[in-house]
């Protein structure tokens, strides 16, 4: 089966849980006052915390998931909006998910590299809002101009699990759990574990 094949089969069985996660996280309003956005990046400091170490675990390979890295993007845009590094680090994280292999790795990192494509939009609505210009939103802005690049990258290794059934259902059940772990964690508080 084709990459779009792949891709296209992923992206509509995540897209129910997609949709929740957004309709849930309202980020505008969330991201309209300094402190919205500090309580943001928090959760979203708490989350990588965990899921960035699961997908290690899972995928095995450092040199793919090492440029996707964004929990030191969250923490330098924290201690720009004045968190020292303390605070920072002791913040609360969800549970931490069991990702059983690289399939199921991949399609956790799927949720979180797909993120970086809206952040670019969310980016600029902060730099807008609050008149940053680059600090303070190195975690939306993530893979910068090299987004569109980096995305193709993460297509063409979804390949790998074109025509191996057992391996595209752990794939899309990860990510559909990531996501609903995304929402529950961001949108309802500190005491919802994150699903596996």
């Amino acid at each position: 089966m084709s990459r779009d094949g792949l891709h296209a089969r992923l992206r509509a069985a995540t897209d129910p849980a997609h949709r929740a996660l957004e309709a849930s996280l309202d980020w505008q309003a969330r991201v309209a006052t300094l402190d919205g956005y500090r309580d943001l990046l928090g959760r979203l400091y708490g989350f990588h915390a965990v899921w960035e170490s699961a997908i290690a675990a899972g995928l095995a390979d450092e040199s793919f998931l090492a440029p996707r890295r964004r929990l030191a993007l969250v923490a330098s845009d924290l201690d720009h909006l004045g968190l020292p590094p303390s605070a920072i680090t002791a913040l609360p994280k969800p549970v931490s998910p069991m990702l059983d292999g690289p399939a199921a790795a991949t399609g956790a990192l799927y949720v979180l590299e797909g993120s970086t494509l809206g952040g670019q939009l969310i980016g600029r609505h902060i730099a807008g809002l609050h008149g940053f210009s680059s600090a303070g939103l190195a975690y939306y802005r993530a893979h910068g101009p090299a987004a569109g690049a980096m995305w193709a990258a993460f297509r063409k290794r979804l390949e790998i699990f074109g025509d191996d059934p057992v391996a595209e259902a752990a794939l899309t059940g990860a990510a559909v759990s990531t996501f609903s772990a995304m929402r529950a964690w961001l949108c309802d508080g500190p005491e919802t574990p994150a699903a596996t």
